[in-house]
């Protein structure tokens, strides 16, 4: 698999895996996490998440620049580790939420987040600038060769982005596992089982007490007959909520400390291998041609171009990232509401994801190669616009499965009986088939849309441009807000058929662009 592509590309992989694994651990727990934790409304919580993840890849614009003026990229991606794992540190210790010092324990955890965003931010778009780099070398070096060895250098280029991106996702495949384990664990300790409904009727029962509605409190006897296994003395309602969500939330707690040594594990390999990486900054101070007026004109009118692709395309990702991570905000709400988890944990379906990552990009690279050896490649932008139709096609998937299960807005679901509800849970298989579209999606858009960036980025400007891309999946993800607050407000037929409008535009958008962004990467036949 790593034959003929630079050395140095699987250590790099290897040392992001660390910061995938905290990723995917996030993603899977974070806005259930703040709803049982602290009892936040899934809107609150969906709140956070969004900036949560606009931070990081912000952070990640800041982490370029920094990197790009010090020129130091490895300095700067091995204080990205540690400060991230800081992060996860603080929020390791499972402090019982009280309405004494919930505000001030939220605003601890808020900057437990903040420290995360921004190690992640010095960390993620500085490593995707040094792999660039390996491709820029690559092609030199086959340039020396002549015309035909250089042309195979540079169809090496997306396929390495894909390779770096399905070793990342291992990590990602391991993580969404950790927490729901450590939960259940810490539940069975204490005579305790899980249940998804559970934390939010006993934030309610806590706050309301008697004035609790008689359908959401028979909901709440029922539960807690079904999750007190160990016999624990139920006589006092409020106290026995108070225990459960202690438990249920110091499981989580106890995760966090898995991204630490994640963490840690990818900071060794970085420090072991870092020899073999370039450092992108470093190229530039080789150059000492001198140019003339005209020709200085052209580079200039050349990068000008260069960037007004790069930023085209971002504007068009932007509704990707704000479609694809809604697996973390609105499509984890789904999976804890509307489907069947009495035997596997909603958290868990985020791994779903990562293994159709490592399942299904040896099989596209396989049809790109295919495609390539019978002179039909198709160009990196025209993969980003099919990769938007195919994300479309999960919300059609899931716009029908909502009018026919007749699912209302989740608000209306929750105000059910326990009865009711059951009776229209879906199959796990629903969340597979969406994952499924989604992956496929991702693999056409994000490794390649890396590989985008890194030959339209100019030499002395990787780690910013790098830093733009992961800057337009912030901004994508600082409007993930809107997914739950529709998932709750709407039925779930319309919810998801606004994401499935979006994806369509952006397609048409993309497709409408490709000519020009074709000739603008070199890609144009």
């Amino acid at each position: 698999m790593f034959k003929n592509h630079p050395k140095g590309l699987l250590a790099a992989a290897l040392s992001n895996m660390g910061e995938r694994f905290g990723y995917y651990i996030m993603n899977a727990v974070l806005t259930l996490f703040l709803c049982s934790k602290f009892g936040l409304s899934d809107e609150n919580g969906g709140l956070i998440y969004s900036i949560f993840y606009a931070g990081i890849y912000v952070m990640s614009l800041v982490g370029g620049l920094i990197a790009d003026r010090k020129q130091n990229y490895k300095g700067t991606i091995m204080t990205g580790l540690v400060i991230m794992a800081s992060g996860y540190v603080l929020l390791s210790v499972p402090i019982m939420a009280t309405p004494t010092n919930t505000a001030i324990l939220l605003t601890g955890t808020c900057f437990a987040l903040f420290l995360i965003a921004f190690g992640n931010g010095l960390f993620k778009g500085n490593l995707q600038a040094i792999v660039g780099q390996m491709y820029d070398n690559f092609e030199e070096e086959a340039a020396k060769k002549g015309p035909e060895a250089l042309k195979k250098a540079k169809a090496q280029r997306d396929p390495g982005f894909q390779i770096f991106y399905v070793f990342i996702n291992i990590g990602g495949l391991v993580a969404p596992f950790i927490a729901p384990l450590l939960r259940s664990w810490w539940l069975k300790v204490n005579g305790l089982v899980y249940n998804s409904q559970l934390p939010a009727l006993c934030h309610q029962y806590i706050n309301e007490g008697s004035q609790m509605a008689g359908e959401k409190l028979d909901n709440l006897h029922q539960l807690i007959n079904t999750v007190n296994v160990g016999g624990a003395a139920t006589d006092n309602i409020s106290a026995f909520c108070t225990h459960y969500l202690d438990v249920f939330n110091t499981g989580v707690h106890y995760s966090f400390i898995a991204s630490v040594v994640a963490m840690m594990i990818s900071l060794i390999i970085f420090i072991a291998t870092k020899k073999t990486f370039p450092n992108p900054a470093k190229k530039e101070t080789k150059v000492t041609t001198t140019y003339t007026a005209e020709e200085k004109a052209a580079m200039a009118k050349e990068i000008k171009q260069r960037m007004y692709a790069l930023f085209a395309v971002l504007g068009i990702v932007i509704f990707f990232w704000f479609s694809f991570h809604q697996n973390g905000a609105s499509l984890s709400l789904f999976a804890r509401d509307f489907v069947n988890t009495s035997t596997i944990a909603p958290e868990i379906w985020q791994a779903v994801n990562p293994f159709f990552v490592i399942a299904l990009t040896p099989l596209i690279m396989l049809l790109f190669g295919h495609l390539a050896k019978k002179n039909r490649s198709i160009s990196t932008p025209r993969k980003i616009a099919i990769g938007m139709g195919i994300a479309g096609m999960a919300y059609l998937f899931l716009s029908i499965i909502s009018f026919s299960h007749g699912y209302p807005s989740a608000t209306v679901f929750r105000d059910m009986g326990v009865a009711a509800q059951e009776s229209m849970k879906a199959g796990p298989w629903v969340l597979i088939v969406t994952y499924f579209f989604l992956t496929v999606a991702e693999l056409f858009i994000s490794p390649l849309g890396l590989s985008f960036v890194s030959k339209v980025a100019p030499k002395n400007l990787q780690g910013i441009c790098q830093g733009l891309w992961l800057g337009a999946t912030a901004v994508g993800n600082l409007f993930l807000w809107i997914g739950p607050r529709m998932y709750n407000h709407l039925g779930l037929g319309y919810c998801w058929g606004v994401f499935l409008i979006l994806c369509l535009l952006s397609m048409s958008v993309m497709f409408g662009m490709v000519k020009w962004l074709e000739r603008t990467t070199g890609d144009a036949k």
